[in-house]
């Protein structure tokens, strides 16, 4: 049996489609992991998508040739071939769509987290600089006094004033 440029068309587009299959769950399960700020495996699960894009690139690639051609004019082994590469590169059209809808999701997600912490470390900020200020404003005829208690991991900083 010969093989048909179009036999590797097919195999390439089943490829797009796992591929693509692959990046959308693992977009699903990004989107678990931002939402749990669970930054260690978010990370490893980056580094996995990073391979499949890559191999999608590389599936690219051998599309391209196909993409000048006129569609029309291929030689398949059936009909029902030809319908099956069609409908799986239909697929590969929504999966995309789907993916790209996710990383855009979970681009604003992301974007949000970055300004809560943001908001969070202003305040931070701005509680210790007022407690500096308090502390500058005291003076040094106030002196602190410490109170622990036993067996507590609780400290007390009790302020005195004396001179």
């Amino acid at each position: 049996m010969t093989a048909l440029a179009t036999d590797n068309l097919a195999e390439l587009i089943r490829k797009k489609h796992l591929i693509l299959v692959q990046l959308r769950d693992i977009g699903m399960r990004q989107q678990k992991l931002v939402d749990e700020s669970a930054t260690t495996a978010l990370l490893q699960l980056l580094g996995a998508k990073q391979h499949l894009i890559a191999a999608l690139q590389m599936v690219e690639r051998g599309l391209r040739p196909f993409q000048a051609e006129d569609p029309d004019s291929r030689v398949w082994r059936s009909p029902a071939d030809r319908s099956a590469c069609a409908t799986k590169a239909a697929e590969c059209q929504q999966l995309l769509s789907e993916v790209m809808d996710l990383e855009r999701a979970q681009e604003a997600r992301m974007t949000e987290r970055r300004d809560e912490v943001a908001q969070q470390l202003r305040r931070a900020n701005t509680a210790h600089q007022a407690a500096d200020a308090y502390q500058q404003h005291r003076g040094p005829h106030h002196r602190a006094v410490v109170a622990e208690m036993p067996n507590a991991d609780v400290r007390l900083d009790l302020l005195a004033g004396g001179r």
